[in-house]
């Protein structure tokens, strides 16, 4: 099913959705896979982030995306460092399963947050693990090593919804 167009410019919608975002953002390092970029802005989108942090230079899929960079703040980073620049006084929460202090489940998330996303192949660099106030896992019950980062962006950003929904995790479907 298509959405109907809004007859508004992007500009439009940008200032329609300005005062719905939430107190959060979400960072990844951008990885091999392009496309897996391009599907986090499209999860981020749909939690109304507050921005979304790349760091690189790599491209990444925008068809992944589905058009929805065209309503974010898009921060580009070019390396670790301007990130933290960019992201200073605000508490990184690093998802990485194998420095992980505690659980999605368990972790505090402070108000005005970076999640934190390494790529596929090598996770989150040391400089930015160093730079982390916590570092939180998914639990896993199979014999994967990881979930795919895509996969790991959503279930996080679902998770900070879950205990900050203030419909009480009712559905606008009523389900």
């Amino acid at each position: 099913m298509k959405i109907p167009p809004f007859g508004l410019t992007t500009r439009e919608i940008r200032e329609e959705l300005a005062p719905l975002r939430n107190d959060f953002s979400v960072a990844v390092c951008r990885a091999k896979n392009p496309f897996n970029i391009g599907a986090i802005i499209r999860v981020a989108h749909s939690f109304l982030v507050r921005e979304i942090f790349l760091i690189g230079t790599e491209p990444y899929y925008e068809r992944a995306s589905m058009g929805m960079q065209k309503y974010e703040t898009i921060v580009e980073c070019p390396d670790e460092a301007s990130f933290l620049e960019a992201a200073r006084g605000r508490p990184l929460i690093g998802v990485e399963r194998d420095h992980a202090r505690r659980t999605l489940w368990e972790a505090p998330f402070p108000r005005g947050l970076v999640f934190l996303f390494g790529s596929e192949d090598d996770g989150l660099p040391q400089a930015l693990l160093d730079a982390c106030e916590d570092v939180i896992a998914i639990p896993m019950y199979g014999i994967n090593h990881s979930y795919p980062v895509a996969i790991a962006a959503g279930m996080t950003l679902c998770e900070w919804a879950r205990r900050r929904d203030p419909r009480g995790g009712v559905s606008r479907a009523g389900g």
